[in-house]
């Protein structure tokens, strides 16, 4: 049955049976060995992972070996098999033309007795050749077992159909992400790359400090590359301002606060118009909304709801305060000032809306008095967002430097100079590390963050700053954390429609985790390209099988034995799919995410360690610097 190439050294067997993309093969009998010699070179024949090639006319099929021997065998012929196990189990992924042009997909399939061929170092050489011609290819490591080949990924295809970089701990993950940032930022190649790193644990700061900016919480004043992390609340949707500051709270007061806020809006912009007259040009009171990023000043909002739900009076129905201050009054403007009151003459205090001081009434005990006669039930609400107005913690939004806005809300610096910052500086990445911020909105404030770039790029797609003229990537560090069905928050929504919609407007996702099935199952399949790490748990290997495109489960059940390091890279993004070996950037360069040492293997005196259970701990540690890092909530002294 192998009359035509019976003395050719690639060939491994024909096909037999043809279900779908796959393929059963039966194994050469005249093969007698598991070893197989093409110019010299060994090849094992019937490795997992491995690539074959079946010629059909003026083209080859490719193929990836995803079972061996008595579990390859087809069901329909267990029991009575003439061949005995020498079976092979074959995934096509796509067809190449001799010339050596290959592509994804097959336009015909094999047929029975289609001699199947191992493919050599030559043949992948010839297919992986072709790519280093295009410019839009980038090299990421070599092929696993032959490092003469590049490994290239498109980053047209990585980067606009999403991308997921999963493994467990330990698996050199975070190394894999800054090598892959460092290629896609070379300034050489990509003058105009845009990346956005959300760095949930302040990692990449030291591996990409030499072309990032680094915006965190507490920056390290002795660091010029970082900066304050700003995240002006006006900025916000409703929905999100509303959550951050005063929780769940009834529609009915949602209704009456959303009015306000957008009169604040309104006069805001009446105010601006008056010194900077074209800052606001074309806006008006059919296209202003609540969700506008216009600037207001949230303590005037609290100083005046305050008012309206704490203020008394002594006629029921009526909008006159006990102290004489009517519904309308600002206070909002006042230091601390005080008022005569016209009843008794007695002094009070109105309140501060710059100190977060809530007026003060004194009791009247000659007259009735009544409360507010508004219906609002905020009371409590209004008491969290004073304290969060006041918790330093929160100033990064609250107080956000020069886009702070004053009880006129006006600002320094309006959002464009916030976004220049963060996609049009002369530097390529820029790192959004969240390390220090309060955990319990942690969730909430990286969808806000998404949400802002989203709708920016949105609105900006026919723009030369938008994301068509010069696409965005965003990578979402630790992302089990916070794309979970489990727990509520801004955050999967605002992700599950940039992997849906984001393409069109050239931003793209890449989604770093080591507990894939934790992700919304959503934002994974939408991912086109994987970068598949040393994966041990079941479940993880299962819902990486499902979410990718090709029908590759041997391939995927290769992950538990990956070496530190090693990737399966599979997708749109590469042209086969491949067991790489990713190249690592320079040790001074690489993620703060190494294994500390416990013992280092060299005896004490050659250790160059400095740190260790078998090294001498130094002799009077300070614990007081202990203690100061962790109250600055800063690590370095």
């Amino acid at each position: 049955m192998m009359k035509k190439s019976a003395n050719n050294p690639t060939l491994l067997g024909t096909v037999q049976d043809v279900n779908g993309t796959s393929v059963s093969v039966t194994l050469n009998n005249n093969q007698l060995s598991g070893l197989a010699f093409v110019d010299g070179q060994g090849y094992r024949i019937g490795q997992v992972g491995s690539f074959v090639r079946i010629p059909i006319g003026y083209i080859d099929l490719f193929g990836i070996v995803s079972q061996v021997g008595a579990s390859a065998v087809p069901e329909n012929i267990v029991d009575k098999d003439p061949y005995g196990y020498r079976w092979l189990k074959v995934q096509l992924i796509g067809e190449g033309y001799r010339r050596g042009k290959f592509q994804r997909g097959i336009s015909q399939y094999p047929t029975i007795d289609d001699e199947v061929h191992l493919v050599s170092e030559a043949d992948l050489a010839n297919i992986y050749g072709e790519q280093n011609k295009q410019n839009h290819m980038v090299r990421v490591g070599h092929i696993a077992g032959s490092e003469s080949i590049d490994a290239l990924i498109d980053i047209n295809k990585l980067i606009t159909r999403h991308s997921a970089i999963v493994g467990t701990t330990g698996s050199g993950k975070s190394t894999t992400v800054a090598g892959l940032l460092n290629a896609l930022s070379d300034n050489k190649r990509f003058p105009s790359a845009r990346i956005i790193v959300l760095d949930i644990h302040g990692e990449y700061g030291k591996a990409l400090q030499d072309r990032a900016n680094i915006y965190k919480v507490n920056p390290d004043i002795n660091n010029p590359n970082e900066k304050p992390l700003h995240i002006p609340y006006w900025a916000m949707s409703f929905d999100e301002l509303t959550t951050i500051t005063l929780g769940h709270i009834d529609d009915k007061d949602k209704g009456f606060i959303l009015e306000k806020i957008t009169e604040l809006k309104r006069k805001s912009i009446d105010n601006a118009r008056l010194t900077t007259p074209d800052s606001y040009s074309g806006i008006t009171d059919q296209n202003l909304t609540v969700d506008s990023p216009i600037p207001f000043s949230i303590t005037r909002l609290w100083l005046y709801l305050h008012r309206l739900i704490n203020s008394t009076h002594t006629v029921p129905g009526t909008g006159q305060f006990f102290h004489g201050i009517t519904e309308n009054y600002d206070a909002s403007k006042s230091t601390e000032a005080l008022s005569i009151n016209a009843t008794t003459g007695k002094p009070f205090q109105i309140g501060n809306s710059d100190l977060i001081t809530p007026p003060s009434y004194e009791p009247q005990k000659d007259k009735q008095i009544y409360l507010s006669g508004m219906n609002l039930n905020i009371r409590r609400p209004l008491d969290s967002l004073a304290s969060k107005l006041r918790d330093p913690r929160f100033d990064f939004l609250f107080k956000p430097g020069e886009w702070q806005p004053d009880v006129e809300g006006e600002v320094k610096s309006d959002l464009s100079e916030l976004m220049k910052s963060w996609i049009g500086s002369d530097k390529p990445i820029t790192i959004l590390d969240l390390s220090g911020i309060p955990t319990s909105i942690m969730n909430s404030i990286i969808g806000i963050l998404l949400r802002i770039l989203y709708d920016g790029l949105f609105w900006a797609r026919n723009l030369s700053q938008g994301g068509k003229e010069r696409p965005l990537l965003l990578v979402m560090e630790e992302a089990h954390s916070y794309l979970n069905d489990n727990f509520e928050g801004l955050a999967s929504p605002i992700v599950q429609r940039i992997v849906k919609e984001g393409r069109k407007y050239g931003i793209g996702a890449m989604i770093v985790s080591q507990r894939p099935s934790e992700i919304n199952s959503t934002i994974l399949s939408q991912c086109g390209t994987f970068f598949a790490l040393r994966l041990s748990n079941h479940a993880d290997r299962s819902h990486i099988t499902g979410a990718i495109s090709d029908n590759l489960e041997g391939l995927t059940n290769m992950l538990p034995i990956l070496r530190t390091g090693e990737a399966i890279i599979l997708g749109e993004a590469v042209k086969l799919p491949m067991r790489t070996m990713i190249e690592a950037p320079p040790k001074d360069k690489r993620p703060d995410s190494q294994d500390p040492i416990v013992c280092d293997e060299l005896i004490p005196e050659l250790s160059m360690s400095l740190g260790g259970w078998n090294i001498q701990m130094e002799p009077k540690p300070n614990y007081k610097e202990f203690m100061l890092v962790w109250r600055k909530q800063n690590p370095k002294i």
